[in-house]
């Protein structure tokens, strides 16, 4: 590829990366906040997502303290909005890790798998919603299955932000080394 090519490719992905993240911090304050306000409370969690890991008595207590039309909220909440998310916040850090890492582009799997791991949690979370909302109660390996998924969520969601500051870390020092 030509020099010329390739820094126009590059700049691309930048624009790329701004404007991701630029829709990143719209979407989380005209969007993702405003449209989970009818399941949220003034304490306690208001996310099962948002954790590292929970019980089942976790996930019962987050369901007990809400009504069923909160659980339907939290259920279309699951299903529209932080799916969209999981996309823009994916594309954002996918965008910024392949500008930073030109010729490892293969690193921006991490911040989709990390998508496909949110989907996933979601789509268990909307199973223990069902169930409980039709039974009052939840299994035991559900919530397991539910947890562990969210676990690897924040693990591949930390080793995304670990790559992308080793990136900015090389990128600062190259420019450095350049300077001088």
């Amino acid at each position: 590829m030509t020099t010329t090519t390739q820094d126009s490719r590059n700049k691309n992905i930048l624009y790329l990366a701004i404007g991701s993240t630029v829709a990143f911090m719209l979407y989380i304050t005209f969007v993702l906040t405003p449209t989970g306000a009818c399941f949220k409370l003034d304490s306690g969690s208001n996310s099962l997502g948002l954790s590292f890991s929970y019980t089942k008595d976790i996930v019962l207590s987050f369901f007990e303290s809400r009504s069923q039309k909160q659980l339907l909220c939290y259920s279309q909440f699951l299903q529209i909005w932080d799916a969209i998310f999981a996309i823009i916040y994916s594309l954002m850090y996918a965008s910024w890790i392949v500008w930073l890492f030109n010729n490892k582009r293969w690193l921006a799997l991490i911040p989709i798998l990390g998508m496909v791991s949110d989907w996933s949690e979601n789509y268990i979370e909307l199973i223990m919603i069902k169930t409980y909302s039709d039974t009052g109660a939840i299994s035991e390996t559900i919530v397991s299955l539910g947890s562990g998924i969210n676990s690897f969520k924040w693990v591949l969601s930390s080793l995304t932000y670990l790559i992308i500051l080793i990136g900015i870390i090389i990128a600062i020092r190259n420019f450095v080394t350049r300077s001088k």
